[in-house]
């Protein structure tokens, strides 16, 4: 993410004044603050490990402690027996910071500033990290295997030190050690003295100005560590990688390779045999005592590698996820010596720069629009299965395709996961810390020394090797903010072909380039602090043209049952009555510290806040409008013949932490304005209105065409009298995001008032509504001034008047509700049918349906067909809502129900349909 150098260097030395703080994990609610709890009982069941040739046994968890409390000498330390009095237990991925949160060690850190609580001073010294295992059968070879050591560490097995913290650093670089000799049936030891971590000194990862950083800077174990038991020969590096023939898509060719290595001192004969999808491979190696050697079976030895004709994955919008798997086994004298597995998928991609310059990607010969959104990891880096994919659910329910990881690289869990539900991954390297202190002039990170290369070097090759197999991955961005110089790129360059790494390498996510892999084809222009709707449709700056690697309005305001879990009265208070209060829930950055530009739009768009909740009820309003602008204006021009756009990554999806920026969603996995607008926009068949040429467009974010379609847009002041009305019929539009313009709004409209809304609405041939969309507009138009553009946002000097919508007249509104449950699949669906009963012509704006428990709590994650819907009198919505049956902790289900103009009830959603709002 680019920073102005000046500002960075503020930011960094306000940091270092303040101290440094941590932020949210997933799933905590709110607590009363109360004393720090002593040390806990740490877990001493040791893990026990499979004898089994090709076994890979991942350690349960550690027992970790401050040196600084710590007298015994290290060889003490790691060996069985070892008593642990009084140190904390952690998981088997655990940062020191999650591991104390865990024990209770301190009070609620993610409410408030509680977080500052926390002493730093308590990670400037190494922390142990010990675990116990069992061996029954010690003739087995046996081999620690490990990468995530956040930042360094020496490593002990049985009183033994078998590696310095020279040569295990960095984040992503992976080891394996030979500890058969070390080993002894029963209890067995390993210990990591982990060394504290400093993102801008060491390659491993860091937050910036994302959130309020975490005072054990992540130092930890944060990927697992396995135990893996073998024969005298291993099987190492195995994948597979498939070449689709392309256009056609007819056959594909499979090529299996692996590294053979004979870990004894005798010459050894061993058979690699096993299976690559459908296809069978086999072959005899003779090897030299401690000979490694490189084998490859392909289609020119191996005919059944040729599929023909294969099953093809495709991102979720656009086809199936098929995945093939391939097993290996190394046997020697006909015992088995060691096993591989793994799966890969047959799909092609490829990213060519258009006529100018900006990097179209393709994906099996399709173009696709990238639309997609910022990764952020839990701030203390846990891993949550659960969590992880419910958020990968919602961005397949906004209509992203892609999401991508600045530095924070997640565990094979999260790609697996991507895999199958495809969605399209874009990981690479993180800028403003070590990883580009080489070559980002006065920005924060360090120059490099010798031994960064050789960690750098390391970190590519195992991040490749990891990667390479996972349909998901479409890129590695080898730069962030700048591209590497020459000496680096060629090193990373190098890793990954010798990985067989088969997607493109991109330089940088800014407009940078690089000797080998040239232009980056990508922008990073911002803005990431707010500007008005109208500014998404401008073809410069951060407008919607070309491929913006991160960019939105910046402040994501959440809902207030989320503000009011995070943040205290007097704080809840601050943000709506002073816009230049510092908010230590949106960024440790001087540039992003308040909501002043964000709350000046808010009042001058939509009038001063009257209150917490007229504030939260004008942000999601807000929000809404922008968001959903963002997303429709890319999508809009993905076509154009002039300077299209070809991808956009809304900057954030989500924050690490309970914040008040950068997010479609929020901690909680509530859903706001933000959200929805996202939802709206994205919808497979759409239509849209545009704030730059008042031009009606329908989208088709579908693979087939459209045809026969109805749009008609209606102009209404704000107390609904129509003041304009066209209907447009025969309207037809390509797929794969093609767009048609239906009609064209005309500059003015007779009686129409300062604040207006439009409604348009979209029907099939059967005349079935495909797609609603309602805009509050204005005749007076938001004002940017692009002379005094920064990089992080563009002044607006006038804005719109929206106040209008202030003086909307109440909407009646009834509902009804009822619930239904999938024992099987363990959820519940709600389906409630909101109608506008009013008798005049006012419209219910952006009507909000909550799901609650009965104490009023939101049931998260909910899935909603739809929602934040506008209706006309006499006009009506049936919505669903799909959840976790066992999210309700027994509680029946209900509805809040909400608006801009109608009033916030609650209505019973079980059973029976029930229930009406007056």
């Amino acid at each position: 993410m680019f920073r102005s150098p000046a500002l960075v260097r503020g930011g960094i030395a306000a940091l270092a004044a303040a101290g440094l703080i941590l932020g949210l994990t997933a799933g905590t609610t709110r607590t009363a603050p109360g004393p720090r709890a002593g040390p806990a009982a740490a877990a001493t069941t040791p893990t026990p490990v499979s004898a089994a040739p090709g076994s890979a046994t991942v350690l349960s968890g550690y027992a970790i402690q401050s040196t600084a409390k710590v007298a015994d000498p290290a060889a003490t330390v790691a060996s069985p027996g070892y008593p642990a009095a009084g140190w904390y237990p952690a998981g088997p991925r655990s940062t020191v910071l999650a591991a104390l949160l865990a024990a209770g060690a301190y009070p609620d850190p993610f409410y408030s500033t509680q977080q500052k609580q926390i002493p730093a001073a308590d990670f400037t010294v190494p922390w142990w990290y010990r675990s116990d295992f069992t061996v029954t059968d010690t003739t087995a070879r046996t081999y620690l295997d490990f990468s995530g050591v956040i930042s360094a560490a020496d490593v002990f097995v049985n009183g033994r030190q078998i590696a310095a913290a020279s040569m295990v650093a960095g984040a992503y670089t992976r080891h394996e050690l030979d500890v058969t000799a070390l080993i002894r049936a029963g209890a067995n030891t390993v210990a990591f003295r982990i060394q504290p971590n400093n993102p801008r000194k060491r390659l491993t990862m860091g937050w910036l100005d994302w959130l309020q950083p975490p005072p054990d800077e992540n130092m930890g174990i944060v990927r697992d560590v396995t135990v893996r038991r073998g024969g005298p020969v291993a099987l190492r590096d195995a994948h597979v990688v498939s070449a689709l023939a392309m256009p056609s898509m007819s056959s594909a060719d499979l090529t299996v390779k692996a590294r053979v290595r004979n870990d004894s001192p005798d010459t050894v004969t061993a058979t690699v045999s096993g299976t690559a999808g459908p296809a069978s491979v086999s072959r005899t190696v003779t090897l030299a005592p401690h000979e490694t050697r490189s084998i490859v079976f392909s289609p020119a030895d191996q005919p059944a590698l040729r599929l023909s004709p294969p099953r093809v994955w495709w991102p979720a919008a656009m086809g199936e996820q098929p995945m093939y798997g391939f097993e290996l086994t190394a046997t020697v004298n006909g015992t088995a010596s060691d096993t591989a597995h793994g799966s890969f998928a047959v799909r092609d991609v490829q990213a060519p720069l258009n006529a100018d310059g900006a990097r179209q990607y393709r994906i099996n010969g399709r173009p696709l629009l990238v639309k997609g959104g910022g990764w952020s990891p839990d701030e203390f880096l846990r891993w949550d299965r659960t969590y992880v994919e419910d958020r990968l659910r919602y961005a397949l329910d906004l209509g992203l395709n892609t999401l991508r990881l600045e530095g924070h690289i997640e565990p094979d869990e999260f790609f697996d996961l991507a895999d199958r539900y495809g969605i399209l991954t874009l990981p690479g390297w993180e800028c403003c810390d070590k990883w580009e202190g080489e070559v980002n002039g006065t920005e924060a990170g360090e120059r490099w020394e010798t031994p960064d290369y050789a960690v750098a070097k390391a970190s590519m090759a195992a991040e490749a090797a990891r990667l390479r197999h996972h349909p998901s991955v479409i890129s590695f961005l080898i730069g962030s903010d700048f591209a590497p110089n020459e000496e680096i790129e060629e090193m990373y360059v190098d890793a990954l072909k010798a990985a067989d790494w088969s997607t493109p390498v991109v330089p940088a996510a800014s407009d940078a380039s690089a000797p080998i892999t040239g232009r980056s084809g990508m922008k990073m222009t911002g803005p990431y602090d707010w500007v008005p709707p109208g500014y998404w449709y401008a073809k410069r700056e951060g407008g919607a043209t070309g491929f913006n690697s991160e960019t939105s309005a910046g402040p994501d305001v959440p809902t207030l049952d989320t503000l009011r879990r995070m943040m205290a009265p007097a704080e809840l208070e601050a943000l709506w009555k002073n816009p230049s209060a510092a908010q230590y829930h949106r960024s440790p950055s001087p540039t992003f510290a308040t909501l002043k530009l964000y709350n000046a739009a808010l009042a001058g768009r939509y009038g001063p806040p009257t209150g917490l909740e007229d504030y939260v009820r004008k942000a999601q309003l807000a929000q809404y409008e922008n968001v959903r602008a963002q997303f429709e204006a890319y999508a809009r021009n993905a076509k154009d013949a002039s300077r299209p756009s070809t991808g956009v990554i809304y900057w954030m999806f989500n924050s690490g932490w309970t914040s008040l920026q950068w997010q479609l969603v929020d901690r909680y996995l509530d859903q706001g304005g933000a959200y929805f607008g996202a939802k709206k926009a994205n919808e497979p068949l759409h239509i849209q209105y545009g704030y730059d040429n008042r031009a009606v467009t329908v989208v088709n974010h579908r693979t087939s065409a459209a045809d026969g379609l109805t749009a008609r847009v209606t102009l209404f002041g704000t107390d609904g009298t129509q003041r304009y009305d066209r209907t447009v019929t025969g309207v037809s539009v390509a797929g794969d995001g093609s767009s048609s313009t239906a009609l064209t709004l005309p500059a003015s409209v007779p009686g129409l008032s300062g604040t207006y809304l439009a409604r348009l609405l979209l029907t099939d041939a059967g005349g079935r509504e495909v797609s609603r969309n309602v805009y509050w507009l204005s005749t007076r138009q938001d004002v940017l001034d692009y002379a005094k553009s920064t990089w992080y946002h563009t002044p607006t000097t006038a804005y719109a008047d929206l106040t209008g919508l202030g003086s909307m007249p109440q909407a009646p509104l009834t509902a009804t509700a009822s619930t239904t449950a999938d024992g099987d699949a363990g959820t519940s669906t709600t389906t409630v049918t909101v109608r506008n009963t009013g008798t005049g012509n006012t419209p219910a704006l952006l009507t909000d349906v909550h799901l609650v428990s009965a104490q009023g709590a939101p049931v998260l994650p909910v899935r909603w067909s739809d929602n934040q819907i506008s209706l006309w009198p006499g006009e009506a919505a049936t919505l669903t809502a799909t959840y976790r049956t066992g999210d309700l902790r027994g509680s029946a289900p209900k509805l809040r129900i909400s608006g801009w103009n109608t009033p916030t009830v609650t209505i019973p959603a079980a059973g029976m349909p029930a229930g009406a709002v007056p």
